[in-house]
C-alpha cells in the first residue's frame, strides 16, 4: 500500500454496512470525513461499499431510496464478516466505516485486530441517529475504534462519561453531526398544507398502539380535508431496515374500518424529498425529527402512548416539542428550545459546514500517523470471557479474532452451484421474514389467551 503521506495517491475507504438506514450513514460519513483529508480532494477519495450479509441486507429498491451518497449502488457488494476482513487485507484501505449495529463492530475489531497489519487502516463507527436505548452495551461494543462518532455535544458528553466510568480510554469519542443533513430551509407555500407521518419499524411495537396512531393520523386527515397528510415508511412489507417490523403499517391500513381518505396517502422514498414539501412533522421519536429541525419545519413529538423510554420520546424531554394528537387536531404548532437544539447537533443556526471540522482534522491526523497503534477494544477474552466469545462466534470468529475453522472458504460466485446458494439465502430470508411478520404475531397472540 502506498504512503499515507503520498498526496498523490487515491484515499481507499470501505464502508462495511448492515441495514439501509446504517448504510445511508456510513457512506456519508465517509463523504464527509474524508473531503479535504490528508490533502486529497472528493475526486481523489474511491469509496468502496459493502453491505454485511444477514437479516437485513438491504434490497436494491431500498439502496435506490437512500438517495445520492456518493457511491454507485449498482457497485455495492454483500459480504460475510470475514470476506471482509480478507478484503481489507488484500485491499489495504486507508480508511473503514463500521456501520453495524454495535456486536458486529465489535467483532470487526477484534477480527482486524486478528489482521496483523504492517499498516491498518484507520477504523470510524458511530451511530445512525439517536441514542435512547443501550448507551453502555452500545458504546463498549464500539470501543477500540480509531474515532467513535458523536452527533451532537450532547451525545459526546454521554459517551465520554460512559468510557471514562469504566476506566476505558475516552480519546476516540469525536463530536460531529448526524451526516445526512441538509435541504432547504422550510418555507410556507400558498394553497399547501402538508403533515407527514415519519413511521419507526418497531416504535410503537403491539398491534395496539400501532392501529391507535395509524387510526389517529387518518382521522386528522379526515378533520383537515383540506391538507395532504402522509403516512412515510421506512420499507415495504418484506423488507427489513435497521429494526424489526413485525407490523407493518401497510397491512393495518388494509384493516383499518372506514377506508382512507382520499387526502391520505402511504408514501416511500428519500426522507430529504418527502421533507421538502412537508409543513408539519409529527413523530414518536424518529430520527426524522432531527432533520425536521435541522431545516426548521414546524415538529412533534407525540405523548399520547405516554413518555417513555420504551418509545425514546423521552430523548425530546426539554425540547418543546412534545405535544398529543389532540393537540395537533385543534392547530397547535410546537416551538424548538433553542438551548436544547443547540446541544443536539440540529445546527439549525448555520453551523453545519463546519460539524465535521475537527472530526476530520482527527482522521487527517491518524492517516499522516508514521504508525497506528494496536486496536485495543474495551472487550477482551480476558475481561469478558463469558460475553465476547458469542459475539465473535455470531459471526464465525474464533476468542482471538481469527475465523473459525472452515469460516474463511471462498464462496461460489458463479455457475449452478453459485446459484442454488443464492436461490437458498434468499429462501431462508423469506422464511425468517415470514416468521417476524405473520408467525411471531400469531404466537405472541396465542400467549395472551
Amino acid at each position: 500500500m502506498p504512503p499515507r503521506t503520498d498526496k498523490t495517491t487515491a484515499l481507499r475507504v470501505a464502508v462495511l454496512a448492515d441495514s439501509d438506514t446504517r448504510w445511508k450513514w456510513g457512506a456519508l460519513t465517509a463523504r464527509r470525513l474524508t473531503t479535504g483529508a490528508s490533502g486529497t480532494s472528493a475526486q481523489h477519495v474511491e469509496i468502496t461499499g459493502l453491505l454485511l450479509r444477514g437479516r437485513a441486507t438491504p434490497t436494491p429498491r431500498q439502496l435506490a431510496e437512500v438517495g445520492d451518497v456518493g457511491v454507485d449502488a449498482e457497485r455495492v457488494r454483500e459480504v460475510t464478516a470475514v470476506e471482509f476482513l480478507h478484503t481489507v487485507r488484500d485491499e489495504g484501505y486507508d480508511v473503514v466505516v463500521l456501520a453495524l449495529v454495535g456486536g458486529a463492530v465489535q467483532a470487526m475489531l477484534h477480527g482486524l485486530a486478528a489482521l496483523r497489519l504492517p499498516a491498518r487502516p484507520v477504523v470510524v463507527t458511530g451511530y445512525v441517529g439517536v441514542v435512547y436505548e443501550k448507551l453502555a452495551d452500545g458504546l463498549l461494543l464500539r470501543h477500540g475504534a480509531d474515532v467513535v462518532l458523536a452527533n451532537s455535544r450532547h451525545d459526546a458528553e454521554r459517551f465520554r462519561a460512559v468510557y471514562e466510568g469504566v476506566g476505558a480510554d475516552a480519546s476516540a469519542v469525536t463530536e460531529a453531526a448526524l451526516p445526512f443533513l441538509g435541504g432547504e430551509p422550510h418555507r410556507p407555500q400558498e394553497g399547501r398544507d402538508t403533515v407527514v407521518f415519519a413511521a419507526q419499524p418497531s416504535v410503537p411495537a403491539s398491534r395496539a398502539d400501532r392501529t391507535y396512531l395509524l387510526r389517529r393520523l387518518v382521522e386528522h386527515a379526515r378533520l383537515h380535508p383540506d391538507r395532504e397528510v402522509l403516512l412515510k415508511l421506512r420499507s415495504k412489507p418484506g423488507e427489513h431496515t435497521t429494526h424489526i417490523e413485525e407490523l407493518p403499517y401497510q397491512r393495518l391500513a388494509e384493516r383499518l374500518p372506514g377506508g382512507l381518505p382520499p387526502n391520505f396517502r402511504l408514501v416511500y422514498g428519500h426522507m430529504g424529498e418527502v421533507l421538502d414539501r412537508t409543513d408539519l412533522l409529527v413523530t414518536v421519536s424518529s430520527t426524522a425529527a432531527l432533520e425536521s429541525l435541522h431545516r426548521r419545519i414546524p415538529t412533534a413529538v407525540l405523548t399520547d402512548l405516554g413518555v417513555r423510554e420504551a418509545l425514546g420520546n423521552h430523548h425530546f424531554t426539554g425540547s418543546g416539542l412534545l405535544t398529543s394528537w389532540d393537540h395537533l387536531d385543534g392547530g397547535f404548532r410546537p416551538e424548538p428550545d433553542p438551548a436544547w437544539l443547540a446541544g443536539q447537533g440540529v445546527a439549525a443556526d448555520g453551523t453545519y459546514a463546519t460539524a465535521y471540522d475537527h472530526a476530520r482534522a482527527r482522521v487527517d491526523a491518524l492517516l499522516d500517523a508514521a504508525r497506528l497503534p494496536d486496536l485495543a477494544p474495551y472487550y477482551t477474552p480476558a475481561t469478558s470471557a463469558g460475553y465476547l466469545p458469542g459475539i465473535l462466534a455470531r459471526h464465525h470468529l474464533a476468542p482471538d479474532g481469527h475465523p473459525l475453522p472452515g469460516a474463511g472458504r471462498p464462496r461460489e460466485t458463479g455457475g449452478v452451484r453459485g446459484a442454488v446458494r443464492d436461490a437458498v439465502r434468499e429462501a431462508a430470508r423469506g422464511a425468517y421474514r415470514q416468521g417476524v411478520q405473520r408467525v411471531a404475531p400469531v404466537i405472541r397472540r396465542m400467549g395472551e389467551l
